[in-house]
């Protein structure tokens, strides 16, 4: 095991449940010696997601139940990131200091050094920088999973994706046309350009085009953006194709999208289509499989914000306005 020294560094700090304004840099210690699976990791890049609101803002307010009742359990937030190992537990084979690495954390990804299961990670190969790193895992892994493991997207079949130009759906567009798809991508007008040049076939602009009143259907149906009935949705969607929702369902600030999931998976029992939620599991071949795709040209992740480490609360308060293109990266 090698050690990292237990100075200080300097971290973004949630004290309380809020938005941006809550957010203030402190001065804390670094990470100790890494426990026995552990690694301990230099943070050059950062990447906002939609987990990092919830975990901020606390809400649904379910979660709560899991991550303190009045205040966060963890202060330090952040979770995408990728940077140098700087330290390695006892039982860590995989990974040595100097190595380039990328995943996601729990928390405390947006601050100088994080401390994270050595499974949490996977290497950034050389031809990758760590920007491009570090706007991938949890966006990426999330458009995988759901085409890949859940939509069984194969050559030929015919994929809708409902909210396309954001960080998941960004990634969403190019892994669908890897695994062989004709992707139809649903944006709003100033995002079409950019979901175009990712390599959707079809570019549907919702403020002049309604998708589900359209007579085409569709294999494989991916929801990211929850603004939509599911019986509109059901409507395009092949008599055994496959629709699948993201977290970004509709609800409210009690329950969040329990009653939506719910919807879905009590539909899902009585029709002939399957529809399926989507729960991301983080997993360290996925993110090695990405960066292959990222290194050969296949995934290109879409950045339309950088920001300082040190302006992390202004990156989140524009990340809180939504509509963005792709993600936004937080530069240590």
């Amino acid at each position: 095991m090698t050690d990292v020294d237990t100075a200080s560094m300097t971290a973004w700090i949630a004290p309380r449940y809020g938005g941006a304004e809550v957010l203030r840099s402190e001065i804390v210690p670094r990470p100790k010696a890494p426990g026995e699976g552990d690694v301990v990791v230099r943070v050059r890049a950062a990447s906002l997601c939609s987990g990092d609101l919830h975990l901020l803002t606390g809400t649904p307010y379910l979660l709560r139940l899991g991550f303190g009742l009045r205040r966060p359990k963890h202060r330090m937030i952040g979770q995408n990131l990728a940077g140098e190992v700087v330290a390695v537990g006892g039982s860590v084979t995989e990974f040595r200091a100097g190595d380039r690495v990328f995943g996601a954390v729990p928390s405390g990804a947006f601050a100088e050094y994080v401390c994270a299961g050595a499974g949490a990670f996977a290497i950034v190969p050389a031809a990758l920088s760590m920007e491009d790193a570090a706007a991938m895992p949890d966006s990426g892994m999330t458009a995988l999973q759901g085409l890949r493991d859940i939509g069984k997207v194969g050559p030929g079949q015919r994929v809708l994706i409902n909210g396309a130009s954001g960080g998941v759906g960004s990634f969403a567009v190019q892994i669908a046309k890897v695994l062989g798809a004709h992707v139809s991508a649903v944006c709003g007008t100033r995002h079409v350009e950019m979901v175009r040049s990712i390599g959707a076939d079809v570019v549907i602009d919702y403020t002049v085009d309604d998708f589900t009143r359209a007579d085409l259907r569709y294999d494989v149906i991916f929801d990211l953006a929850g603004n939509r009935a599911l019986r509109e949705i059901r409507r395009v969607l092949a008599t055994d194709g496959v629709f699948i929702s993201s977290a970004a369902a509709p609800g409210n600030n009690w329950f969040g999208p329990i009653r939506w999931l719910g919807q879905v998976a009590l539909t899902d029992l009585f029709a002939r289509q399957t529809l399926k939620a989507l729960l991301m599991r983080p997993a360290a071949a996925d993110l090695a499989y990405l960066a292959g795709l990222a290194v050969d040209g296949s995934l290109r992740p879409v950045i339309e914000r950088r920001f300082a480490l040190s302006d992390a609360a202004l990156a989140v308060a524009a990340f809180e306005q939504g509509h963005a293109s792709g993600k936004t990266v937080l530069i240590a």
